[in-house]
């Protein structure tokens, strides 16, 4: 059987068991390992089982060898407890705070409060499920309670959780370096101008959405009481000095992107101390969870690497790559293509999933286009990011039904996410026409 046949069937196979929905780590490593084992005992023409048992082991052994032992991996674990620590001191949802003082008297000020703390809990955290989480328990019900519209109230919380994928620091531009070898320093710096326009995207989305309905949005009438919109700007600054020490330290060349995790880690403890918002059992539920955490992303990290050998191995990317060439697509229709199926299969899986699923094989092709890896890599974010509120799993609507009030219909947050989407939309297409977005600050590093 050709080797470049079953790699194409496997890749079926993945997809067919991932609708299924069987865990991802068990189908990646499983399909692989199946796959390899039958390219090895089909190699001599005949089915020679025990020719493919050593091979294979050693394909499996070492591409997760190589994936946990990997330095860059270890930004992981850190960002993750960053973004853990930061919650259970109350420094993520100070951003939130500060807005909500300065904006709750504008029409639509609370909505654009949650998306900038939104922004900047994602400037912490890395993590889009927990952003939508932890800003829907405390934004959504202030909204509500000041009779905002409910689909307002839900989607912009909803929205403003996608942030986490694309303002750094980002676990899903930490795996994109790892799996395409590109400098992760440089990713993070490449995401801030597009998570901006993002944004502002979507603030004018809330803007026009007020302007058409004014009662979706109620203008708080209770006065805001004598210097608290400088006690809450002032009361901010943990947040401005975590972002302004993992952006700057890596921007200004002081250190990497692990080390600026480290650095925050550790000043975010001290801080939390210092002001006694943790304590010794606050930090041990951080860091508890943050180990759970890792470890599935580890798991599915390092079965994605099995499959990534498992497809060298098949010469399937290569293929298809071949098969472009031939076709004569240009790089703006090959990016249409690349996008529609990102888009089509973030209706379905979750972004950790198509990251590693997809990147074998769409990383060649865009490499022989000559595109930069790293104007790619905050593309692929930015769909990923959108597939987080595309029905009918869009992941961060179903969390945000699930931490507000039960009775808002997720049918409904789904209607209020459309107008989000839209502008979804119109940013990836601006993304895509315009590269030096996303190249101009990573390329001054």
């Amino acid at each position: 059987m050709d080797a470049s046949t079953i790699g194409l069937v496997a890749f079926g196979l993945v997809i067919l068991l991932l609708a299924l929905r069987v865990p991802i780590a068990f189908v990646l490593a499983g399909v692989a390992s199946v796959g390899t084992f039958l390219i090895y005992a089909f190699r001599s023409g005949e089915f020679s089982p025990e020719r493919a048992i050593n091979p294979t082991s050693s394909m499996v052994v070492n591409s997760f060898f190589e994936l946990i032992h990997s330095y860059d991996l270890s930004m992981i674990p850190l960002f993750v407890a960053l973004g853990n620590i930061a919650y259970h001191t109350g420094i993520t949802t100070r951003i939130y705070d500060a807005a909500n003082v300065w904006l709750r008297r504008v029409p639509g000020g609370v909505s654009v409060a949650s998306l900038m703390g939104c922004a900047g809990f994602s400037a912490i955290s890395g993590s889009s499920i927990a952003c939508a989480s932890t800003m829907g328990r405390i934004c959504v019900p202030e909204m509500l309670r000041l009779g905002y519209n409910p689909r307002l109230a839900t989607a912009s919380v909803a929205a403003g959780g996608t942030l986490g994928s694309l303002i750094p620091p980002s676990v899903l531009f930490i795996l994109y370096g790892i799996f395409t070898e590109t400098s992760i320093s440089k990713l993070f710096l490449a995401g801030i101008l597009p998570g901006l326009l993002t944004l502002l995207g979507y603030i004018l989305v809330v803007f026009w959405w007020t302007s058409r309905d004014p009662s979706a949005a109620p203008v708080d009438p209770t006065p805001v009481a004598p210097g608290a919109r400088l006690r809450a700007a002032i009361a901010a600054w943990p947040a401005v000095l975590l972002f302004s020490v993992i952006i700057g330290g890596i921007y200004g060349g002081l250190f990497t992107a692990t080390e600026a995790a480290a650095i925050s880690v550790v000043l975010t403890i001290l801080i939390g101390f210092l002001e006694r918002s943790l304590t010794l059992r606050t930090m041990w539920i951080a860091i508890r969870d943050s180990l759970i955490q890792t470890s599935a992303i580890f798991l599915i990290a390092a079965c994605a690497k099995i499959f990534v050998s498992f497809v060298a191995l098949t010469g399937a990317a290569g293929m298809v790559s071949q098969w472009v060439a031939d076709a004569g697509f240009s790089p703006l229709v090959l990016m249409l293509a690349i996008s529609l199926l990102y888009l089509f299969l973030g209706m379905f899986l979750d972004p950790v999933g198509i990251i590693v699923l997809t990147l074998p094989f769409v990383i060649p092709l865009v490499s022989n286009m000559g595109m930069d890896l790293i104007w790619f890599g905050v593309i692929v974010v930015k769909l990923l990011e959108i597939g987080l509120i595309t029905p009918p799993v869009g992941l961060n609507v179903f969390v945000i039904g699930n931490v507000t009030d039960r009775s808002i219909r997720v049918d409904d947050i789904f209607a209020g996410v459309t107008r989000f989407l839209a502008m979804d939309i119109v940013v990836l297409a601006i993304l895509i026409l315009v590269p030096a977005i996303s190249t101009f600050i990573p390329n001054g590093l």
